[in-house]
This record gives C-alpha cells, sequence and structure tokens, in this order.
C-alpha cells in the first residue's frame, strides 16, 4: 500500500510570510487599544516585553523543528520524549488552540464591519455576535477551508501577496498617524490611572502575546519545506522580529494620534468616535478618511489572512495526529491536490461551534492565549529531554546556551498563563482534565487496552503542572483570583514552581534507547522519500 505525501514545495520566503501572516492579523487592529487602555504609555513596553517571551521560546522552536521535519512537527515533538501518551494530549491541546483562531480572526472581521453594517453586533453588548453575525462568521471559516484546499504551491503563492499587503497597511498607517495627528502631551496625561504592573497584565489580556502566536505556523509546514534544515530557523527568528518593529511602531502612532478629550477620564476609560475599530476611527477624527477606508479594507484581509493560514496549520496537526497513531488514520488521507480534506473539514466544523461560547474577539483572545502558550511550553522541555537522551543527535541549528534559554522559555510561558486570569484559566483547565478523564476512561474501560502502553509513567508530571498553574492562578488577584499573592511575589513563585516541575518533566522522560527508535520510526518514512 502507498502512503500519500505532502510535496515539499515550500521555500524560506514563503514560510516565513506564514510566519508573518499569523501574526499581523486582528491583533494589530484591536490590540494597540487594548493594551494602552490597561498601561497607558507603558503599553510600549509590552510590545517589547512579548515578543522577547516569544523569542525565547521561538529559538528552542529553532533547533527542533530542523529535526522533525514533518507537518505538524509539534505532535512528533511530544512523542519522542515522553511516548505516546504526551502526544495524545498534546494532539488535543493543539487541536483545541488553532481550531478558534479561525473564528477569533471572523470575529475581528464582523466587528470591523459593523461600523458601516451595523447587523452584526448585538447593541450594547461590548462586541457580542448577532444572529446575522454568527451567519457570517461561518460562511468566513468555510471560504478559509475552500482556499485551503487548493495545492501547497499556489495556497502560498495566495498567502504571499496577502502577506505584503498586511505588512504594507500597518505601515502606512504608523506614517500617515503621525504625520496628520501628532500629540506628545499625551505620553504624559492621566499618569494616575495606568501602572507598572499593567504592563504584564496587557501581555495576555490585550492581545500582545496573542498577536505574536503566528510564529510556529512555519513549524507546522516543516513536512512541506524544500530545505527544512535552513528555512525553519530563519523563518521562525525573522518573522518575530519583523512583526515586533512594526507592532511597536503601531504603538506609538496610536498613543500619538489619540485626539484631544479621549483621555477626559484616564486610560482605563479611554474613548473616541469610531473606538470599535480603533485604528480607523483615529484615521477619520484626523481627517484621513481615505486611511479609514484602506483600514476597513485591512480589515477583511488581515484577520483573513491570519484565519486562512491558521485553518492550514491547524489541518496538519490533526494530520500529524492520524500519523502517530493518537487520532483515527483515516485523518492522514490526502486530496488530488495533495492537501489533507478531512481535517481541514473538520477544523471548519469545529470552529464554527466556537463562535457560540465564545461570541466575542476579547472573550476568545483570553481563551487563546492561555492554550496556546500552553502548548508552547512543551517545546523547552523536548528541548532539554533530546539533549539528554540524543545528545549526538544531527542538529542542523544548534541552540548556543540552551540550558539557560530553555528554562526562561518555559518560566515565562507560565507567566503568561498565570497572568490571564483565574476566570479563563479554571474554564481552561476543566476543559482539560474533562477531556483527559474521558479519554482514560475510554483507553480502560471501552478499548479495554493495557494500562502499561497509557504511558502513566512518562504523563504524570503533567499533573503537577497543570494543577499548580490552576491553584496559582486561584491565589492570584487576576481574574476573580482570591488575591492572596502580590505581583512581586507571584513572579518568583512561579519561577521556582516552574523550575521544579521542569526538573520532574527531565526525570520522566523516556529511556534513551526508546527516544531513538521513536526518532527513527518518526522520521522513516521522510528519508525513504527523500532517497526516491
Amino acid at each position: 500500500m502507498t502512503t500519500q505525501k505532502l510535496r515539499r514545495r515550500a521555500g524560506p520566503i514563503g514560510l516565513m510570510f506564514t510566519s508573518m501572516t499569523g501574526m499581523i492579523g486582528s491583533g494589530w487592529l484591536f490590540g494597540a487599544y487594548h493594551a494602552a487602555k490597561l498601561a497607558g504609555p507603558y503599553s510600549i513596553v509590552s510590545w517589547v516585553v512579548g515578543p522577547v517571551i516569544i523569542m525565547f521560546l521561538a529559538l528552542c522552536f529553532s533547533e527542533l523543528s530542523p529535526m522533525f521535519p514533518r507537518s505538524g512537527a509539534l505532535v512528533h515533538m511530544s512523542h519522542v520524549t515522553h511516548g505516546a501518551g504526551l502526544g495524545r494530549i498534546w494532539s488535543w491541546l493543539l487541536f483545541l488552540a488553532y481550531v478558534a483562531v479561525p473564528p477569533v480572526e471572523t470575529e475581528a472581521m464582523v466587528t470591523y464591519a459593523n461600523n458601516y453594517l451595523p447587523y452584526f453586533i448585538q447593541p450594547h453588548s461590548n462586541g457580542l455576535l448577532s444572529g446575522t453575525g454568527f451567519a457570517a462568521g461561518v460562511v468566513l471559516i468555510l471560504i478559509f477551508a475552500l482556499i485551503n484546499m487548493l495545492a501547497i504551491q499556489w495556497f502560498l503563492r495566495i498567502n504571499s501577496a496577502i502577506t505584503w499587503w498586511k505588512i504594507f497597511v500597518p505601515i502606512l498607517t504608523v506614517i500617515g498617524l503621525l504625520v496628520a495627528a501628532f500629540h506628545p502631551a499625551n505620553f504624559s496625561a492621566a499618569p494616575e490611572s495606568y501602572s507598572f504592573t499593567g504592563i504584564f497584565v496587557a501581555l495576555p489580556t490585550a492581545g500582545v502575546v496573542f498577536s505574536f502566536f503566528g510564529f510556529r505556523n512555519a513549524i507546522d509546514l516543516a513536512g512541506e519545506a524544500s530545505r527544512p534544515q535552513r528555512d525553519m530557523p530563519l523563518a521562525v527568528i525573522g518573522s518575530t522580529i519583523l512583526a515586533a518593529v512594526i507592532y511597536v511602531l503601531l504603538q506609538v502612532a496610536f498613543l500619538l494620534a489619540l485626539p484631544a478629550g479621549s483621555l477626559a477620564n484616564g486610560w482605563g476609560q479611554l474613548s473616541f468616535s469610531g473606538s470599535a475599530g480603533p485604528f480607523a476611527g483615529l484615521a477619520m477624527s484626523a481627517g484621513l478618511s481615505w486611511l479609514a477606508m484602506v483600514l476597513y479594507i485591512d480589515a477583511y484581509t488581515s484577520p483573513g489572512g491570519t484565519g486562512l493560514i491558521y485553518m492550514t496549520t491547524g489541518s496538519r496537526i490533526l494530520t500529524a495526529s492520524g500519523e502517530t497513531g493518537t487520532g483515527p488514520h483515516w485523518l492522514t488521507r490526502l486530496s488530488s491536490t495533495g492537501m489533507p480534506w478531512i481535517s481541514i473539514g473538520i477544523m471548519w466544523i469545529v470552529g464554527c461551534l466556537f463562535l457560540m461560547p465564545f461570541p466575542a474577539w476579547q472573550k476568545l483572545v483570553d481563551y487563546i492565549t492561555s492554550i496556546t502558550v500552553m502548548t508552547y511550553g512543551i517545546a523547552p522541555v523536548v528541548l532539554l529531554c533530546l539533549r539528554q537522551n540524543v545528545p549526538d543527535y544531527e542538529r542542523p541549528f544548534r541552540l548556543r546556551g540552551a540550558w539557560v534559554i530553555a528554562p526562561i522559555a518555559f518560566i515565562s510561558s507560565n507567566w503568561i498563563i498565570y497572568w490571564v486570569g483565574f476566570s479563563t484559566n479554571l474554564f481552561l483547565f476543566s476543559l482539560i482534565f474533562a477531556g483527559f478523564a474521558i479519554y482514560a476512561l475510554y483507553y480502560h474501560l471501552v478499548a479495554r487496552r493495557p494500562a502499561s502502553e497509557f504511558g502513566w509513567r512518562y504523563i504524570a508530571w503533567l499533573l503537577p503542572w497543570f494543577g499548580g498553574l490552576w491553584v496559582l492562578s486561584w491565589l492570584g488577584g487576576l481574574g476573580g483570583g482570591l488575591g492572596i499573592l502580590s505581583f512581586g511575589t507571584e513572579i518568583w513563585v512561579i519561577v521556582i514552581f516552574s523550575l521544579v516541575v521542569l526538573a520532574i518533566a527531565m526525570a520522566s522522560r523516556l529511556p534513551p534507547e526508546t527516544t531513538k527508535q521513536m526518532f527513527t520510526d518518526v522520521l522513516k518514512s521522510e528519508i525513504q522519500e527523500d532517497v526516491k
């Protein structure tokens, strides 16, 4: 029986633009506004701290991704260090993270459109979708799915064209606002209405970290890269730096362009005409109606491009689940153009369901931030475990200082999850534990498979990690927590907690000989294909 293969036709620029498309989405349309409300002028620092945290994670992925030149690489990574049990759990978490992004981007599109077509948002509801808005979201996600059925080289050409536009419009916005509306006094306005703490709270809740999640998209297309050993580090690191520069400039332009009177009640009550579409509203107040029109067009293009690429990468996660046995094998079926059509269809169906419990952009961003950063946290663990289990294995890109950078990346991931707040984390961890309990019961009682194959020994470290973060969120003062932990205290508590969990995770890794065998199994088909 011949196994179908994803086709290696993606070059370095296409892969880098894949990540850029994921980074410049709805976050740039709303992030500066929400960050300013939380941190005032300090919000500029948020856009510097955010990509620095992401960069630590990106560096870990830059070593790992060329070692796993397979689409859906994140599933394969977790598999080789802690076995099929972790692979099953991570497949579920990754799917829950990716499948929510197309819906949040469609919510951004219809929210901006509601400014001139007032049918999509319920009046006086903080951005909740109406029935018409929900129907529009379903159709938009379907369009993402249909475009994804194209062959990968045609898809990446469309994506590259969209990305050039997505880079051009933010830069044009920065220049236009700084020329037409320059109010440096805004930097000293209402200093009592924001605080230093707002810098860190803004990271998850204003969409700052959310805006940089797209760096990982290139990794999920590693199986379609023409030269993954060269292309992966360039795509991951280069896209993060470029996006960070654009976002800092956007925040500066936003702060300086705020009209007089918009800060009368302080930064937390920031208000101006057209604030539902913040940059378009500022353009109109500055007399730049042409720029406002461009921004309304971009409100389709930028979120649309991000939703499109996450539909792609999410389907690759499902495909990888089928390849590793953590999901049904029929998820690996490809169309005549080489696209995983069943996985794409599942992404559309479940994505539509996410519009119901999270019918507003801000509601979905908190959830996506917490679960996505959690899935990022596996990279430092895998990196250090592989350094111990297969120290001599070929690494096309070897990260210097990995034993320092990886722990920092893991600590940073846990900070972000904590700063999301207790209410969001309560929902997230409840969902994770419920899903895991259902699967464990099915595995042991319905499928009647032996407990020795489940891999309890190698996944037990997840309990102190997930359970500990849940308890720390409850003790903290964000999002409905008890407020027992102060800001300075919580920082150091999470540092110690993270190092302890990392040590337990490394002690729970597979034996070296098992890791080597699993590595061979994961890469065998790709090596055979390269020889052909």
